[in-house]
């Protein structure tokens, strides 16, 4: 995977969550690849390792009785470090129990090691998931 730049991988990410799939899956995982989510529940904001990240977002999606149904408002900012994107965009999900749809905004700054993520910190509007999941 050493061709995989950070937006292919932010790519792949999208397609593995419109699929019903953990978005992101351990093939695209660095061995010591670092998950943080400042605004998470304690014990939850940081996981480190392919494995771990690799299990948390399997159990993630599993949990989760949401369809994604798309990305809207996908902005891609470039930076200084080619590694490194941040890409803003907002999700939309239906609850299949009551078919009702939400919109949740994310911004991710996502760094790529030899095709692979190394880094991802991902910050979401955990208010509007969580009147969504009410």
């Amino acid at each position: 995977m050493p061709d995989q730049t950070p937006r292919d991988l932010f790519a792949r990410f999208q397609r593995n969550a419109l699929a019903g799939q953990a978005g992101l899956d351990e093939e695209m995982l660095a061995d010591d690849v670092v998950v943080e989510q400042p605004f998470a529940p304690a014990g939850h904001r940081r996981i480190e390792g392919r494995e771990k990240v690799a299990a948390m977002t399997r159990a993630g999606r599993e949990a989760l009785s949401i369809v994604f149904e798309e990305f809207r408002d996908v902005v891609i900012h470039e930076t200084a470090d080619p590694e490194v994107i941040i890409a803003e965009y907002q999700m939309v999900a239906t609850m299949p129990g009551s078919g009702a749809r939400a919109t949740a905004a994310f911004a991710v700054v996502l760094r790529a090691r030899d095709g692979r993520i190394a880094h991802w910190r991902e910050y979401q509007d955990r208010a509007a998931i969580a009147e969504a999941m009410a």
